[in-house]
Formats: structure tokens, sequence, C-alpha cells
């Protein structure tokens, strides 16, 4: 028998809808879409209320800063940072792929390795004639720090023959702070 009445109810119900039409229809299936989503959202509002009532944690707690490092581990970084000596030329080489990179004209260098006594490290400089854009003269050159963490831009001049000229003259000088041994 209870087949039966789930039979008649299921008729009862197709009845009702094809008399009420598909936009009767349609605004039952979207009350009916909105009861069942506010059920569904009340709980999580609560929820919600619960997680914002508590108070928060003391910053202190959330995050602890690491400690400084030490002048002995600034220092190892120091010269682990640096570049090796017996690669000078291929690093010089890398300077002139940047220049070409940042489209600009770049001939010749002058180069002379030196000591820095207080570091105890050797030191290459390099000077590079460049001429082009004026953009991409500080393009090649924050090219050049970023791709040689051991080199330092020591001097930069720039020289243009007229105002309206957009290529630019200049002249880099560059560091590179290079260890001895691997």
């Amino acid at each position: 028998m209870p087949s039966y009445n789930v039979a008649a109810l299921l008729l009862a119900v197709r009845l009702r809808v094809l008399r009420a039409g598909p936009a009767a229809c349609l605004c039952g299936a979207l009350l009916l879409a909105g009861a069942v989503l506010w059920a569904w959202l009340l709980p999580q509002q609560a929820a919600l209320r619960e997680e914002l009532a508590r108070p928060l944690p003391a910053p202190s707690t959330l995050v602890q800063a690491p400690p400084p490092p030490t002048a002995n581990e600034n220092l190892a970084a120091f010269y682990a940072t640096l570049g090796e000596k017996r690669h000078a030329e291929q690093q010089v080489k890398m300077l002139f792929d940047l220049a070409a990179k940042s489209q600009l004209v770049l001939d010749h260098g002058e180069y002379k390795f030196g000591h820095d006594k207080a570091a105890q490290v050797a030191t290459y400089q390099v000077i590079l004639p460049v001429k082009g854009p004026y953009r991409n003269i500080w393009r090649f050159a924050l090219r050049v720090l970023a791709a040689l963490p051991f080199a330092a831009l020591d001097e930069v001049s720039f020289k243009r023959d007229t105002i309206a000229d957009p290529t630019v003259d200049a002249r880099l000088r560059f560091t590179l702070y290079l260890k001895e041994a691997p």
C-alpha cells in the first residue's frame, strides 16, 4: 500500500506543476533553492560570529623575529657571495651579453685587476663606455647588479651631444669583488 500512496503523491505533484506553468515552477524552484541556501548559511554565520567574538592573540605570540646574524655570519655571507677570480673573463662576457640584451652599443672596455687589503679580496675594475637610450643604460646597470651580486656600480657619467639626441654616451665603472680560490 505505501507504494500506491507515493505514486498518487507523485501524480498529484506532476498535475499541479503542469497546471501552474513554467513561470510558477521556476519561481517555486528559486524559492526552494533560496530556503535551502538560507538554511545552509545560517549555521555558518553563527560560527563566524563566534570566531569574530573571540579576542585576538597578542602580536608578540604570533611571529617570533629571527635573531640578527652575528658578525661572523655576516662575514661568511659576504665571502660566500664573492665571485671567483678564475672566472673573471666569463663575468666580463656576461657584461657584454647584458649590454646587448639592453640594446646598447658596447665595443670595448677597460679592465684592471687590483687587491682590496682591508677585505682581503681581489678586485676587477671594469670601465664600460656604452651608447644608447638613457633608460636602457639604467636597465643595463640594474641587470648587471642583479646578475652579479658581487659587483658594485662605482661611477656613472653621461654625455649627450645635443638635447634632442635620443642616444646618450655613458661611462659605467663596475668593480667585481672576487675571491682567489673556490
